[in-house]
């Protein structure tokens, strides 16, 4: 949370500050590297000031949801969006003034920052606002009733979810798959209207359209970087295809023709809403002799080890490669249990309050190896977040906003037997002959999601391009979904459906690229931290935990911040510029060759 604020953060007063508003500029003398200079020593000024207060107010919301919160919380988002958005038109202003190379890059920034553009038209700004708002609440109001009638019968997305982790009841399981997207179709006509409104504010920013913004904030052409991704999803589409059949093969037996030889896989069968991550079928397809050993949630049980000393520890993975312990405000104002006095969003989240030394995480802590892992992720973005403290404020943020999500993932990569042997949680570490099932375990979630990761955008851009017309949504969405998973729906899904919406990111706009390169990223990190700490054990049994130069080589890329393209930031921990997907095949090569295997004569694709 607050990790992308300060690119959409901007006011009316830097604006009037710096150099007075644009319709009042557009009489005075023509912009200079001056005005340049006093425009962004404002703007940064100004950006920390709205990113502090809507920082704060999201805090206190969630920490304390009242009506009176949610509305406080509401004001400070919304006048950081539109304010981001007059920010971002007024930068154009210096395209062609001649500045240094970081205010260039602040200029640029401040151009691409937003994830949502509204017209300059007033009229339609506020209709956008208010099919935003509709948009939010009508998933947000998502219920699947299966008595409209009567309420007890009504289902929200938690109690779905719930259902369809349960391997088992094929119709049950329909059903309520079935069930959460009669959802959505109420979102098709705002959506079209909210294509058409975006659009237009991202060509008052001389976009061609809201996709290629969006593309645009990557250091890269728009064109080239969705290349860019093509080349990573190549890279690891085989592993992808094997895990898919093995899958199949086991819910084939489970389920029978329900789920084809040699086909698709309906995506009730595969333990998620929406199929993107498919560990609640562990069961179902767990290699013989899968047992790792030992259970770190029963070690964290019977040691009876609070929720402070899981964070302890967590902190003590940072400092052993050589940064300094979380300042005294993190363990006064982070939230680590459930209060018995209120209601909290319980979701795991990394805040930077001040955006200089106020972190602090907040979780519902419970004595597992989810939430003991989680702590080591979260805590990630807390030390990515005081690298960049000295960074001026517009570059106080990650590389692009894939670094920030793959730091903490990195970290819980660590999280490895050899780690838990070092800590004292356990007492040796299994033979690497046990690796197949927690391989199995992460393939499930970590290369079952790469595919939907990148799919989610690939449709938003199509159809921000006009590439997909709005009579043809549903049937691109599961074109898109059986061309990158190999997914079909239980039945034929027609246009009265509107399958996207019941996917929250889309009815919210949030961008979903940045999931599959943190993706990628995570494992290209590791492998290089584990190179630089010295580590001979196979990919997936190294740690880097205690490796000064393996903190030093982190630290150097984490406090470039925002400041420059996020190649160099890649360069200056893994010595090359380009992302490279071969790190997750490093990783999962035991399970790859277990999956050639199990799969000799058996059909791979659909």
């Amino acid at each position: 949370m607050t990790r992308q604020i300060l690119l959409r953060v901007a006011a009316a007063a830097a604006c009037a500050a710096a150099l007075g508003c644009t319709k009042a500029a557009s009489s005075a003398s023509p912009a200079g590297a001056a005005d340049a200079k006093t425009f962004l020593d404002t703007a940064n000024d100004t950006t920390l000031k709205l990113g502090v207060q809507q920082a704060q107010a999201g805090w206190v919301q969630q920490n304390f949801i009242t009506d009176d919160t949610e509305a406080m919380a509401a004001r400070a988002s919304q006048a950081a969006n539109d304010a981001g958005t007059r920010f971002a038109k007024e930068a154009t202003k210096y395209d062609k003034v001649n500045v240094p190379a970081d205010e260039r890059r602040m200029l640029n920034l401040l151009k691409v920052g937003n994830v949502l553009a509204p017209p300059s038209d007033p009229k339609e700004s506020d209709e956008l606002a208010k099919i935003m708002a509709r948009l939010e609440s009508t998933y947000g109001r998502g219920k699947w009733c299966t008595d409209p009638s009567k309420a007890d019968t009504c289902k929200t997305v938690e109690d779905v979810t719930r259902i369809l982790a349960a391997p088992g009841d094929e119709p049950k399981l329909r059903a309520a798959w079935e069930g959460w997207h009669t959802i959505s179709p109420p979102m098709r006509k705002d959506y079209q209207r909210f294509v058409e409104l975006s659009n237009k504010g991202a060509r008052e920013l001389a976009f061609a359209d809201t996709g290629a913004m969006w593309r645009s904030k990557y250091d890269m052409p728009p064109d080239a970087f969705t290349k860019e991704l093509d080349r990573l999803w190549d890279q690891v589409r085989p592993l992808y295809l094997k895990l898919h059949a093995y899958a199949r093969l086991k819910l084939h037996q489970k389920y029978g023709d329900v789920v084809p030889p040699n086909g698709p896989i309906p995506a009730h069968l595969l333990g998620n809403i929406w199929a993107q991550e498919w560990g609640n079928i562990y069961p179902l397809v767990a290699p013989p002799n899968a047992d790792p050993g030992y259970s770190l949630t029963e070690i964290l049980k019977k040691r009876k080890m609070p929720p402070l000393d899981m964070v302890r520890t967590g902190e003590r993975f940072y400092t052993s490669l050589g940064f300094a312990p979380l300042p005294k405000t993190f363990w006064e104002r982070s939230l680590f249990v459930r209060p018995k006095d209120r209601e909290v969003v319980c979701h795991a989240s990394a805040w930077d309050v001040d955006f200089v030394e106020d972190v602090r995480i907040k979780m519902c802590i419970e004595p597992n190896a989810e939430d003991f892992t989680t702590i080591h992720h979260e805590l990630g973005h807390d030390f990515y977040q005081r690298a960049y403290k000295d960074q001026p404020v517009l570059f106080r943020d990650s590389a692009n906003d894939g670094f920030h999500e793959a730091i903490g993932d990195t970290i819980a990569l660590s999280v490895t037997p050899e780690y838990l042997v070092k800590i004292g949680l356990l007492d040796k570490a299994p033979d690497t002959s046990r690796d197949i099932g927690l391989l199995m375990n992460r393939a499930l979630d970590k290369i079952a999601f790469l595919p939907f990761g990148l799919l989610i955008d690939q449709w938003r851009w199509k159809v921000f391009s006009g590439e997909i017309p709005p009579d043809q949504y549903n049937k691109a969405w599961w074109d898109l979904r059986l061309k990158y998973q190999g997914v079909a729906p239980p039945a034929a899904r027609s246009e009265e459906f509107f399958d996207p919406g019941a996917k929250y990111h889309v009815p919210d706009n949030t961008p979903y690229t940045r999931y599959f390169i943190a993706d990628i990223l995570q494992f290209q990190f590791h492998r290089a931290l584990s190179k630089i700490a010295g580590c001979t054990l196979p990919l997936n049994r190294c740690s880097t935990y205690e490796s000064k130069e393996a903190g030093r080589r982190l630290n150097a890329m984490l406090s470039m911040g925002l400041s420059r393209p996020w190649q160099d930031a890649l360069e200056a921990l893994t010595g090359s510029k380009q992302m490279d997907a071969t790190a997750i095949l490093d990783y999962f090569e035991p399970l790859s060759k277990w999956l050639d295997q199990e799969l000799a004569g058996k059909p791979i694709g659909w």
